[in-house]
């Protein structure tokens, strides 16, 4: 430096160094800088019109300074001394702002810069001051559960590379927690790195929890200063599971259900209020004294209506604390007589009967061939329809799935019985005869003909409904004949006649007929000779026609002369 600015420049230089002055109304000034950012610190001089150079110096802790920067005012050259922890950041502009990049915790210092001119320096101070926002805090170190009514560690606040060091708050729920004998106890710790010269911030939170803590957040921020002056960063939330001891057992049957009946499964499920949960308890049962150690379930399986009755459950180490629930075992009975497949006789009496015991009352449906009936079935005199499926069915409406029901089916036997009629004709050539017949099997009817006489067609046979049925045949007897109608079944042969006479008015039917045709072949040949007897008329009168019309031409004529006649002798 002093090579370039000539041996007079130097001179001038050291004679006036001592003699450096602080300009009249310059006092402290502060330059805030981030960490990493550039510091512009401006000179904060007028540049006098004989200005020679300027100078940037910084100061020792001790007071001696170390020269920097150096800037001509002629050749407008610079110059930067060989200071190591300030090369390559350093820049000094026309107006003598000096510029420092990378901000450094190091460069904290005083600054100073200097125009010279022959006669006099010029010195304008600067503070510089660097700040370094923090890491966001992080909750480390976790418990990993707190316990009601103890002092335990909570975890470690940590906050890292702070300038200047900061300050760390706990909060739950949001509200800031102070130091409390026995409840609350903050431990802070601050420690700074030897290289970087930046602060990691601890702190330690000891807390008593209780079962108001639960689901509470916790969480913690720093605080520190920057450039613009005070800020806060806080943490993530942290939620805690809090233990605390069983102080109510409870009791339940699994899955709920409204009503239990007979052969469910029953499981009984016990609980206890404490976190974490009891995880064994002691099961009593209805008339046992003993309780029976289990988990928090115990099943019992196929229960019958004498399981009814009060299931308890206590803890293990608190057989005091005991729950309680009834159990309701729901059963339905259905007894039917007589049941299954019965056979009586017609005319039989038959007594049925649909028995029920129930654990509540029950309602009572009968069907036939699957119709309700209105009443249950009684049988003084049993008929052919009264035979079918019966079906005696109960439930009970609150328990879901509770129904029993009993079939009877009834079978109705009777031998055959037959009834004969017969219906003639209106034209009295024919003559239909009916077989009724009743009976259970079904019987077979067959008919025979004593005599002579034509089947006119074959037996016709009606639906067999309720044990009756007939067959019908229509006949035109030449002669008296007997007709017989056999019915037949497992049960018995029945066999009826009925004498049937020949049609008397046969022969007197066909001389009708005779006398019919006589007459209507009189009538026909009447007939032709009308005709014949009209066309001779006509064919005469249309001749004595031509003839009448001649002669009246004939007549006007003569009239027409005699008036000419007339006229001449007038």
């Amino acid at each position: 430096m002093a090579s370039q600015a000539g041996p007079s420049c130097r001179l001038v230089f050291c004679l006036l160094i001592s003699a450096a002055v602080l300009r009249p109304g310059l006092g402290w000034y502060t330059v805030n800088s981030a960490y990493g950012d550039t510091i512009i610190m401006p000179c904060r001089l007028d540049v006098p019109q004989n200005l020679m150079f300027g100078k940037w110096k910084y100061e020792k802790p001790d007071g001696s300074p170390v020269f920097i920067a150096f800037r001509s005012s002629t050749k407008k050259s610079v110059q930067y001394d060989d200071v190591p922890e300030y090369k390559d950041r350093l820049s000094l502009s026309e107006n003598y702002t000096l510029s420092i990049s990378n901000a450094r915790i190091s460069d904290e210092k005083r600054f100073v810069c200097m125009l010279v001119t022959e006669d006099n320096v010029f010195e304008a101070p600067t503070i510089v001051k660097v700040f370094k926002q923090p890491s966001k805090p992080e909750i480390v170190s976790k418990a990993p559960f707190l316990e009601t009514e103890q002092l335990k560690k909570l975890g470690d606040c940590i906050s890292k590379d702070s300038y200047p060091d900061g300050n760390i708050t706990w909060y739950r729920s949001g509200k800031a927690l102070q130091p409390l004998e026995g409840v609350v106890v903050l431990i802070f710790k601050k420690q700074m790195d030897p290289v970087t010269q930046l602060y990691t911030m601890t702190s330690s939170l000891e807390y008593k929890a209780t079962k108001a803590d639960i689901q509470m957040p916790f969480t913690c921020s720093v605080m520190y200063y920057g450039p613009s002056g005070q800020k806060t960063v806080p943490s993530e939330e942290a939620i805690f599971d809090i233990y605390y001891p069983t102080e109510q057992v409870t009791i339940q049957v699994v899955p709920s259900k409204t009503a239990i009946k007979e052969g469910d499964n029953i499981t009984l499920k016990c609980l206890g209020n404490g976190n974490p949960p009891p995880e064994e308890f002691l099961f009593y049962l209805p008339g046992q004294p003993e309780g029976i150690r289990s988990s928090n379930t115990y099943t019992l399986t196929d229960v019958r209506r004498n399981a009814t009755g009060d299931y308890k459950c206590s803890l293990i180490d608190k057989k005091g604390m005991i729950a309680s629930t009834a159990i309701t075992v729901h059963y339905l009975d259905l007894s039917l007589n007589p049941s299954g497949e019965v056979t009586k006789q017609i005319g039989d009496a038959l007594p049925v009967s649909c028995t029920i015991s129930a654990s509540r009352n029950a309602t009572v449906v009968w069907m036939k061939d699957n119709i309700r009936l209105r009443s249950s079935p009684s049988f003084s005199s049993l008929q052919y329809q009264d035979a079918g499926n019966y079906v005696c069915e109960t439930a009970l409406q609150e328990v879901e799935g509770l129904k029993k029901r009993e079939s009877l089916t009834l079978i109705v036997e009777g031998k055959p019985q037959i009834k004969m009629t017969k219906k003639t004709d209106p034209s009295g050539l024919s003559k239909t005869i009916i077989c009724h017949v009743e009976g259970f099997p079904k019987p077979a009817i067959q008919w025979t003909i004593t005599g002579s006489g034509s089947v006119i067609n074959q037996a016709k046979e009606s639906p067999y409904i309720n044990g009756r049925y007939y067959s019908k045949i229509i006949i035109s007897p030449e002669e008296n004949v007997t007709l017989t109608c056999t019915a037949e079944n497992q049960l018995e042969r029945t066999v009826n006649s009925l004498n049937v006479s020949a049609n008397e008015n046969r022969e007197k039917v066909n001389d009708q007929a005779k006398l019919i045709v006589g007459i209507v072949v009189g009538l026909l040949l009447a007939a032709l000779v009308a005709g014949v007897v009209y066309w001779l008329y006509m064919k005469k009168s249309k001749t004595a026609s031509k003839h009448v019309n001649k002669d009246l031409g004939n007549l006007e004529e003569n009239k027409k002369l005699e008036e000419n006649n007339h006229k001449t002798e007038a």
